[in-house]
C-alpha cells in the first residue's frame, strides 16, 4: 500500500501581532507553548500580511495569491471569491484529503471545505468572559480524532478568536499581566477611547464599567494570547497521543495585527501601520523542516500555500503571486522582498508602500479619524510610526508614490482587472464615497458584540459552490 500522504493542520489565528508573542521577543510571557513549539520548527522572523483585514488576509492566505489574484480587497467583500483562484482545501481535496473548516463558515475565503464546524467566539458566558479556545478544543479534539481514523490524509483549518476583541479571557488570565488599580479615577487615559463615537458602545459592551486604564485593556489582550497558547498545548498533546505528529505539518500564523492603544485606532486591526501589519508564522514538520530555525528575510502572507504545496511534493493548480518558502528554510538562494504594496479597506479605504526604510501611507477617501490624506514614516529612526514626515519629505513621498503606481500598473496589466482598491467604493456598506472626515465619522458605527459578529458574518449561499 502506498504511503498515506502527510496531514495539514493551519491555526489562523485571527488578530495575534508578532510582537506580541514572547517567541519573537516580547518581554511578558504570553506563549510559553508556542515557544517550545518554535525551537521545533522555522520561525519567520518578518511575516507580514499586506491586505488587511480579515477577508483579503485569507484570501492571499489560502489560495497563493496577492490582493490583485484575488481580487479580494475589503473586509465587506461582495460576492464569492472568483472562481479564477483555487483555495487551499479545494487543491488538497483533489488530491485525496479529508478537509475541515473550524470557525470560519461562510467567509468567501473558506471555500471547498467538506466539512465546517463552529464554536462560540464572540459572546461571553455567565461569568462575563469568553473562553474562546477551550470552545475551540471541544470541537476540535474529536474532530481530531476522527480524521487521524480515516485513511486519507486530512487537512484541518483551526481559526481561533481569541486575540480579536472582545478581549475576555478567563481567570486567572484576565490579571495575569495587569496589577495596578483599572479603576483608578486619577488615570485618565480612556477617555479618548469612550469618546470615540464609532467604537465607543461595542468597546463599553465588554470592557468592565468603570475602567479607566488603558493598560488593563492591553493586558487583557495579553492575558487572552496566554489563555490560547494554553489551550493551543491540549490540541498538541492530541497530535501526539494519536501517534500522528511526524506525519503533521503544522502551521501557526494569523491574518492580521491588532491596535491596542496606537494611532488613535482603538483595540481594532485598521490603520496600516506595522501593529495590524506584523503576523507570526511558524511551520512544524518533522524530517521535512528544519527545528530550531529562525528566518529573517521578509515572507509575505501570500507565501503560505506556495510552501505548503511544495513541503507535500504536491503540483501546484496554477503559478501563485507567493513564493515557496523551503529554499528560505535551508539557507539556499532565494527570490528577496524588500518592498510591497499595503492596503486596507475596513473602517477606511487606504493603500500604501513599504520599503525597508519608509512607510508610505495614502488615503482614498477622507478616514474617520481625521488623518492626513498622505503619511510617510522612518521606519528605522520612527519604529513605531509615530512622526508623519511628509510634508518634509516631499521627494520620498514621490519617489515611493511612483513606485506604488508601477507596481499597481504592473499587476493590472498581468491579471487583466483594475486594482480592487480603486472598484470597492462601497467598501463600508453605507452606499456613500466619504467626502469628509465627519461624514465618515458619523456613518460608521459598530454597536454591541453581536453587530461585531454580524459584520463578519456571511451567508452560506454567498460562498461559490
Amino acid at each position: 500500500m502506498a504511503k498515506k500522504q502527510p496531514n495539514v493542520i493551519v491555526f489562523g489565528i485571527d488578530s495575534l501581532r508578532r510582537d506580541h508573542m514572547s517567541s519573537y521577543g516580547y518581554g511578558k510571557l504570553t506563549t510559553p507553548y508556542l515557544d517550545a513549539f518554535a525551537k521545533e520548527g522555522t520561525l519567520f522572523e518578518a511575516h507580514f500580511s499586506p491586505s488587511i483585514p480579515t477577508t483579503p488576509a485569507y484570501a492571499s492566505m489560502l489560495t497563493g495569491m496577492d490582493m490583485f489574484g484575488t481580487d479580494v480587497v475589503a473586509l465587506r467583500h461582495k460576492g464569492p471569491l472568483g472562481g479564477h483562484v483555487r483555495t487551499l482545501a479545494e487543491m488538497l481535496g483533489d488530491a485525496g484529503y479529508n478537509t475541515t473548516c473550524l470557525g470560519f463558515t461562510g467567509n468567501p475565503s473558506s471555500r471547498g471545505f467538506q466539512t465546517y464546524l463552529n464554536y462560540e467566539s464572540w459572546l461571553p458566558d455567565d461569568t462575563g468572559r469568553t473562553p474562546k479556545a477551550q470552545l475551540l478544543n471541544d470541537v476540535a479534539i474529536p474532530e481530531l480524532e476522527r480524521l487521524a481514523a480515516d485513511e486519507k490524509p486530512f487537512f484541518l483549518f483551526m481559526r481561533h478568536m481569541d486575540p480579536h476583541s472582545p478581549y475576555l479571557p478567563p481567570k486567572p488570565y484576565d490579571r495575569m499581566f495587569y496589577g495596578a488599580n483599572e479603576k483608578d479615577p486619577s488615570n485618565r487615559s480612556m477617555e479618548p477611547v469612550y469618546a470615540f463615537k464609532p467604537f465607543a458602545d461595542f468597546l463599553k459592551s465588554w470592557i468592565p464599567e468603570g475602567v479607566t486604564d488603558h493598560e488593563y485593556v492591553s493586558a487583557q489582550y495579553d492575558g487572552a494570547v496566554a489563555y490560547m497558547d494554553a489551550c493551543i498545548q491540549a490540541i498538541f498533546a492530541k497530535i501526539e497521543a494519536l501517534g500522528i505528529i511526524d506525519e503533521t505539518l503544522v502551521v501557526i500564523t494569523s491574518d492580521h495585527g491588532e491596535t491596542l492603544y496606537e494611532h488613535d485606532c482603538f483595540f481594532d486591526h485598521h490603520g496600516l501601520y506595522d501593529c495590524t501589519l506584523v503576523v507570526p508564522l511558524i511551520i512544524k514538520f518533522p524530517g521535512r523542516v528544519p527545528a530550531g530555525k529562525r528566518v529573517a528575510d521578509v515572507s509575505l502572507i501570500q507565501d503560505i500555500t506556495p510552501t505548503i504545496v511544495q513541503l507535500l511534493g504536491l503540483e501546484p493548480p496554477y503559478a501563485f503571486d507567493g513564493r515557496s518558502l523551503v529554499p528560505a528554510m535551508y539557507g539556499e538562494k532565494s527570490e528577496k522582498v524588500s518592498e510591497f504594496y499595503i492596503t486596507e479597506c475596513t473602517w477606511m479605504r487606504k493603500h500604501g508602500w513599504r520599503t525597508p526604510e519608509w512607510k508610505l501611507i495614502r488615503a482614498l477617501e477622507p478616514d474617520f479619524h481625521g488623518k492626513p490624506e498622505v503619511e510617510l514614516y522612518n521606519l528605522i529612526r520612527d519604529p513605531e510610526e509615530n512622526e508623519n514626515v511628509a510634508d518634509r519629505e516631499p521627494d520620498v513621498v514621490a519617489y515611493l508614490e511612483q513606485r506604488m503606481l508601477a507596481h499597481i500598473a504592473k499587476r493590472e496589466s498581468e491579471t487583466g482587472r483594475t486594482n480592487p482598491i480603486y472598484t470597492n467604493t462601497d467598501w463600508s456598506g453605507t452606499g456613500k464615497t466619504f467626502r469628509s472626515s465627519q461624514e465618515a465619522y458619523e456613518s460608521l458605527y459598530i454597536g454591541s458584540i453581536s453587530n461585531a459578529r454580524s459584520l463578519q458574518a456571511k451567508e452560506k449561499e454567498a460562498q461559490a459552490k
